[in-house]
């Protein structure tokens, strides 16, 4: 898994004794996006899918839709002390098309891994239009296919189940498939991998499928899986009221605490089939 996983020599410690062991821990490094030699963000990550995760990031920016916004995306110069590449820089060439950024308003701060809008001026400046809207009838998801994402997506957490540190984001289809997986430091960052991924192939809109998180469901992963077009976002853990709010305004089901037999269902509940 190259980078994904850093090991680290530990003191396990317990009431019986104390030994030296070797840990896996999720690995955590900076990516930094520039638009030609300008910088646009920086967002601490787990390395691997970048591309994916960059791809994702300019979807919930509201800066591409479709494969053809986006012309090339290159690692550029970026190295440690040993002048090693470190593949933690990330140029994007946009198309004609694109929404291209204003430049002059780039975030300043570094993204933590468990912030997804840190550095955003305000609340209203993530309340983007989205370039997809889920249709009501779209993502039609039977109750007994939707309590199981959580531990589909558990089984096939390979770095999760290396290190216990990681995040999850999986796209499923309305049968319950699992299309698309990947894990990061940062939900959010998951997320964006996900997203990323499904525009690179052509996917997006969204329109059929389940985005299930291992996590909370925060306001802005549901920004995210609205860009996306996204009809169905669950999660295993509580959602924020923004988030909630965020739901009902674009459409979007927003399903929490889904755990083994039961779910609760904050908005546009009909697309979950109960009976």
């Amino acid at each position: 898994m190259g980078r994904k996983i850093a090991r680290r020599r530990i003191v396990r410690a317990t009431l019986e004794g104390s030994r030296v062991r070797e840990e896996k821990l999720a690995g955590e490094e900076p990516l930094e996006i520039r638009f030609g030699r300008t910088s646009y963000t920086t967002s601490m990550r787990t390395p691997g899918d970048d591309f994916d995760m960059v791809t994702g990031f300019l979807v919930g920016e509201g800066i591409i839709s479709a494969p053809e916004h986006l012309i090339s995306l290159r690692y550029c110069s970026g190295t440690d002390e040993a002048g090693n590449q470190t593949y933690n820089v990330i140029e994007v060439q946009l198309g004609p098309a694109a929404k291209h950024p204003d430049l002059l308003a780039a975030r300043n701060v570094v993204t933590s891994s468990a912030c997804g809008i840190c550095g955003t001026n305000s609340i209203d400046a993530v309340r983007k239009k989205a370039a997809f809207a889920p249709a009501p009838e779209a993502g039609q998801v039977e109750l007994e296919t939707l309590l199981g994402l959580p531990d589909a997506l558990r089984e096939s957490q390979q770095l999760f189940s290396s290190t216990g540190g990681v995040h999850a984001a999986g796209l499923f289809s309305a049968s319950g498939e699992l299309l698309i997986l990947r894990e990061d430091v940062g939900r959010h960052n998951a997320v964006d991998k996900v997203i990323g991924a499904a525009l690179r192939e052509g996917l997006l809109p969204l329109g059929d499928a389940v985005l299930q998180v291992s996590g909370r469901a925060s306001f802005e992963l549901v920004q995210k899986a609205a860009m996306a077009g996204i009809p169905v976002l669950a999660a295993v853990s509580a959602p924020s009221s923004l988030a909630a709010d965020l739901a009902e305004e674009s459409g979007l089901t927003l399903a929490a605490f889904s755990r083994g037999r039961s779910v609760n269902i904050y908005t546009h509940a009909h697309r979950v089939i109960t009976a």
